[in-house]
């Protein structure tokens, strides 16, 4: 069996019992996502002063986040519920492509997000001259173009290997890594170059933003107004906080399972907290650190601002 025509993926190997418990705060986590993301976009849509290109990278964001979201978790659930483990080998590999090149993509967001604080902080007076709408959207169809083409051999490369191992994989949904240990045939150039895509996109990506907030605190602590340096900063801690929510279960799933040396629950478990914590909790950092999206949605909900 060579080319098997489906997979069966296991879930979370010495945890079964625990199927349906666990399924609990995935299930949950997955509406709050689902609901916080359509809501933030709705606000972005809907508000006018929030057509600016912080929030334009957002709510592009929040696409992506919708996305990856979904490509992975209703497939969980029916696993935990159901018990439904067969996936089709071309629905496993769109899951591999989706998960890795709508990754690539949010990381991209977050350079964005990133170059427009630097502008508005350390340019303010061009800000609106640099980032028009006509660069906001050349910056989007970019990061996707590069998510979509550097991505692409993966899904060639994981099609044509042989599967004469087993067709069982163990984990919640189609992995990357999981996937070529069934292969056999050299993947030694393949990991390589999973490797080397990492570094070049999520890990470039990771630099640059740390480098372009080394500029923006050496020009914030420069000002001359405490009150100011305070304002400044306000404004990129949502920011901050979304991109240290994004990078570090990532960073950490992606090392562990590479060099790492853990129980194979553990690290599903931790993979899973990288695909879902991260839309969950966009929209809440978002929605409660920006006066005018908050405002905007407890409008929606009916609530009357305290």
């Amino acid at each position: 069996m060579t080319h098997p025509s489906t997979f069966i993926l296991l879930g979370i190997p010495g945890l079964e019992a625990a199927h349906v418990w666990i399924s609990i705060p995935f299930c949950s986590i997955y509406i709050l996502s689902l609901l916080g993301n359509s809501l933030l976009l709705a606000v972005i849509k809907t508000e006018l002063s929030l057509h600016k290109p912080m929030y334009l990278f957002l709510s592009m964001l929040a696409l992506a986040d919708l996305v990856v979201s979904t490509t992975t978790l209703p497939k969980t659930l029916c696993i935990f519920w159901f018990r439904d483990q067969a996936i089709h080998t071309n629905a496993c590999l769109a899951q591999i492509y989706l998960i890795h090149s709508i990754s690539t993509m949010e990381s991209g967001f977050m350079l964005a997000m990133a170059f427009d604080r630097y502008v508005a902080i350390c340019n303010p007076l061009q800000h609106s001259a640099i980032l028009t709408n006509r660069v906001v959207a050349k910056i989007g169809l970019g990061i996707v173009m590069r998510g979509v083409v550097l991505l692409g051999p993966h899904l060639f490369l994981l099609q044509r290997l042989p599967y004469c191992r087993t067709n069982v994989i163990s984990h919640t949904y189609c992995e990357f890594m999981a996937l070529l240990k069934l292969a056999c045939a050299d993947t030694t150039v393949m990991s390589a170059h999973s490797l080397a895509i990492a570094f070049l996109t999520g890990g470039s990506d990771f630099i640059l933003i740390v480098l372009s907030y080394i500029l923006i605190l050496r020009t914030v602590f420069r000002l001359p107004s405490k009150k100011v340096r305070r304002k400044s900063l306000s404004t990129c801690s949502s920011h901050i906080c979304v991109m240290l929510v994004f990078y570090t279960p990532a960073f950490f799933s992606f090392l562990s399972h590479r060099f790492g040396n853990m129980a194979p629950h553990v690290h599903i478990l931790i993979a899973n907290m990288y695909l879902l914590l991260p839309p969950m909790m966009n929209p809440i950092i978002y929605g409660v650190r920006t006066p005018g999206i908050r405002q905007k949605v407890l409008h929606i909900l009916g609530v009357k601002p305290a």
